[in-house]
């Protein structure tokens, strides 16, 4: 029982983590460095089931936003954690 479990849990875990791979483009409307957010106008988030929309984004690290600028188009994973909508990777789209 216990065997079937640890199965079942890192099977759910390998399969949320390829979800939260999955990348998102956007554009930069915002950047707040004091608050360590951004906000993207953004297309849908599969891993969030989140329609596209403009909103504000806590940043994971706050020297991401050292990467981009109101305007740029960006390429984007976010996820939930502890219950906040998070960025946790962003680059600039060449």
């Amino acid at each position: 029982m216990i065997r079937w479990l640890a199965v079942l849990v890192l099977s759910l875990s390998w399969g949320l983590a390829a979800i939260a791979a999955d990348p998102t483009e956007g554009e930069v409307r915002k950047v707040d460095r004091d608050a360590k957010r951004i906000t993207l106008k953004h297309g849908p988030i599969k891993n969030l089931d989140m329609p596209p929309m403009t909103m504000v984004f806590q940043v994971k690290d706050p020297a991401m936003l050292d990467k981009v600028k109101p305007g740029d188009k960006v390429r984007f994973e976010a996820e939930k954690l502890g219950g906040v909508l998070t960025i946790t990777k962003i680059e600039p789209r060449k």
